[in-house]
């Protein structure tokens, strides 16, 4: 029997607005709300199948490694050692918070008693560290008795991915906040409600000396959504001092300018942004702050209509390329971050509850399709990080013993909530937002809905409607943006209904409804084809929400299962040159797709050629390819002559091919992952970005570790963004060096020795500033 769930999950839980006369906030009586996902049964065999595999992938995972980190800073000891990759690099602990969130949401999904037995144990254990230490604080990060010690004291040194020169700590935190409000929210579980509050109450005394500019000052650091987190405290334990807390943890230096409507988002990292406005927009819910709310729609829209791709992602090596240049993203072999669409996700959920608008919904059926389910593999459950749009690239799995990425702790939430959005409900109206066989049981008004269909195989749906008595209620439909004009036919009890969409973008069905009564609903599929938002000559190709690619061949995938290196969750083989690439050659992209078999979704793709020779090639579902190379944007050209003249063209794609084949190892400076997996250690240095490239500099010192494999490389090379004019001192493991070769891609330095772990110092002279460093590598050969 499955133990009280209780609540609903964080994003059902009712939109509210601040009340002088009640408390906290008061329930506000328009807003939509989503139903537990206990009372949504999947039934749909592709999403069963992706929550079931992620049920195994969860229990695969050792408990007693997870949770190793908060018994060492609890000054217990570990049953187990703590897993390696991020975990035991500086991350330490943040994958126990996401599996604490997920197993809950997969347990109220579920019912499963193993999954609940594993939540048992590991909220226990929590418990016994929070208890042994005796000051609130659960946390993994290292060193945690003296970093929070010296943020108490005002002793603050905040970078962009570090805080006090540990990892991203509050970002780490973040993470067994969201595990135990989670806990609360959805299993009921009353002793992750008392751990919370007694974590938050830690948190007011942290920062209880502390200034306002000290604390955004440490918001610098990613931080992930603690505002969102706090709010949802203050509701929790009507806790005026939470929501207080919440809004000086959100970071104004973001959130201003996009109240004031400016798009400064070109060159940050873009998941350090959006659980920000997640938290924006939940504090402006609680508060009624409407130039809050307005600063979270206009980043919204800003990266849904202007950002983002056609699977629902955003960003290029984890940030935000130019709203008006894409380049960096079909070059770039690191696409967009499943943590990215993750968040965006959750943005969506809030403003579909304030406005019940359908755009949001719709962004909501790409995002899950084309990224979220596509984003883990149907046979061993891999999860993946970056999902390139490179053409004829391909993706990195995860391994559960290995791979520890902070897309891993997402992804292991991802498929455990897949009925959380079909169905929501306001008042005397059920909405239908999404086409999956599922079952609905609505307690509080007796009644199930149940949903058939094989969607998108087919396009049509039934609903059921059973009751034990009669009742009035607003069936609300999506009619969903990929559908043409007069594209979906209704009828109730086998008679036609006349359908007419709303201003929200839903068909209402209001009537007396009876036991056994259905609803037949036909949708008129189609192909579409879209351009990359930047009008730039790529095209992809959707039918109905399911993006379409082309497998291409899957030679030299290395890396293709992660190993547990800092790097493993990025796609290291041969980047295929785009002279090989098929281009379309039409002026008509959108007749060029054939439907060859309606069962399985496959089509052809026409009037394609490679290097002048004509070919065709299969479409498939987007979410079914997986262990291949493949193609989602093709480039076009209006004749082969123009296909001539681009081929051309591409010689500076071919330039980066090559110093990619003599690479040893690299680092992109200003770029978290990159300098973190490379041991940034740093002295008055700052970060940037010009025109969505990511740069350091410093007016003292900043160094890496670079590894020599082998000790293949014999040159270091710099590459600066102001054109090599600035002198500052270069050191390799303590010895000062000089460049060998000076041009226009930068400067070359001779290795010295054979050394495999080389430590790279760069100096600013004295009263000077080093130029804006942008790549640094390790070289087998000069490449002009």
């Amino acid at each position: 029997m499955r133990k009280s769930v209780c609540r609903n999950i964080v994003f059902a839980l009712a939109l509210t607005v601040a009340s002088s006369t009640a408390g906290i906030a008061q329930e506000n009586k328009e807003s939509i709300s989503l139903f537990k996902l206990s009372d949504v049964q999947l039934k749909d065999e592709i999403f069963l199948h992706a929550q079931n595999l992620n049920k195994n992938y969860l229990l695969t995972l050792d408990p007693d490694r997870l949770l190793a980190p908060y018994l060492r800073e609890a000054g217990l000891k570990p049953r187990k050692i703590n897993y390696t990759n991020w975990e035991n690099t500086g991350l330490d602990g943040h994958i126990g918070g996401h599996y604490i969130s997920a197993l809950a949401l997969l347990y109220a999904a579920s019912g499963d008693q193993k999954v609940y037995a594993r939540l048992d144990y590991a909220l226990k254990e929590l418990q016994k560290c929070q208890d042994n230490l005796g000051t609130g604080y659960i946390g993994g990060v290292p060193g945690s008795k003296q970093l929070w010690e010296d943020v108490k004291q005002g002793k603050i040194r905040a970078g962009g991915f570090d805080l006090n020169s540990r990892w991203v700590p509050l970002y780490n935190i973040h993470k067994i906040y969201a595990g135990l409000r989670d806990a609360y929210y959805l299993v009921g579980r009353d002793d992750a409600k008392q751990m919370l509050i007694k974590l938050m109450d830690w948190t007011l005394d942290l920062v209880s000396n502390l200034s306002d500019a000290q604390i955004q000052d440490m918001l610098r650091s990613e931080h992930g959504g603690l505002n969102e987190i706090f709010a949802d405290a203050a509701v929790i334990a009507n806790n005026d001092q939470y929501l207080k807390l919440a809004e000086r943890f959100t970071h104004l230096q973001i959130l201003n300018p996009l109240i004031q409507q400016k798009d400064e988002l070109t060159g940050k990292h873009a998941n350090t942004q959006i659980p920000k406005i997640i938290g924006a927009k939940r504090i402006a819910d609680l508060q009624g702050r409407k130039d809050w709310d307005n600063g979270a729609r206009y980043f919204w829209d800003n990266v849904v209509t202007k950002r983002t791709v056609a699977i629902g992602g955003n960003s290029a090596s984890e940030h935000f390329h130019p709203s008006d240049n894409f380049s960096n993203m079909m070059s770039n072999i690191e696409g967009p971050e499943t943590c990215n669409t993750y968040n965006m996700m959750k943005l969506s959920t809030q403003f579909f509850q304030s406005d019940g608008d359908s755009k949001y919904v719709d962004y909501y059926e790409r995002a899950m399709y084309n990224h979220i389910l596509s984003s883990q593999h149907p046979v061993h459950g891999g999860l993946v990080y970056f999902t390139q749009m490179r053409p004829s690239h391909y993706r990195v799995y995860s391994q559960p013993q290995t791979s520890f990425w902070c897309c891993v702790g997402s992804g292991i939430e991802n498929h455990s909530k897949y009925g959380e959005f079909i169905y929501a409900h306001r008042n005397n109206e059920l909405f239908v937002n999404l086409f999956v066989a599922s079952e609905l049981n609505w307690k509080e008004k007796g009644i199930q809905l149940i949903q058939q269909t094989t969607f998108p195989q087919e396009g049509q749906t039934t609903f059921i409607l059973k009751t034990k008595k009669s009742i009035a209620l607003a069936v609300k439909v999506r009619y969903p943006s990929w559908l043409p004009e007069n594209g979906i036919t209704i009828k109730v009890n086998g008679k036609n209904f006349i359908a007419t969409v709303d201003k929200h973008g839903y068909i209402s069905i209001d009537r007396q409804w009876k036991n056994g009564d259905i609803v037949n609903l036909n949708f008129q599929m189609e192909v579409n084809v879209e351009q990359l938002p930047d009008q730039s000559e790529f095209y992809a190709f959707r039918y109905g929400p399911i993006v379409l690619a082309a497998k291409t061949n899957d030679t030299n995938m290395t890396g293709l299962i992660a190993d547990d290196s800092r790097g493993g969750h990025i796609a290291k083989g041969d980047q295929i040159s785009m002279t090989e690439i098929p281009h379309l050659v039409t002026s008509t992209p959108n007749e060029q797709v054939e439907m060859v078999s309606a069962k399985d979704l496959r089509f052809k793709l026409k009037s394609l050629q490679v290097k002048n020779q004509a070919t065709q090639m299969e479409l498939m579902p987007f979410y079914q390819l997986h262990d291949s190379r493949y193609i989602i944007y093709w480039p076009r050209v209006e004749s082969s002559n123009q296909l001539t003249e681009q081929l051309v063209k591409y010689e500076k794609d071919n330039r980066q091919r090559r110093l990619n084949t003599i690479t040893v190892d690299q680092i992109q400076s200003g770029q978290q992952q990159s300098e973190s997996d490379h041991g940034i250690q740093y002295h008055e240095s700052n970060i940037g970005s010009d025109n969505g490239v990511q740069w350091r500099n410093a007016t003292g010192w900043f160094s890496y570790i670079m590894n020599n494999k082998n000790t293949r490389a014999k040159y270091l090379w710099i590459s600066d963004l102001e054109g090599t004019s600035k002198d500052f001192d270069v050191l390799v493991n303590d010895a000062l060096i000089k460049p060998e070769i000076i041009n226009t891609a930068g400067k070359y330095y001779k290795l010295q020795d054979g050394t495999e772990k080389n430590i790279i110092i760069l100096k600013a002279k004295q009263n000077q500033t080093t130029p804006k460093i942008k790549e640094i590598r390790l070289l087998t050969e000069i490449i002009e």
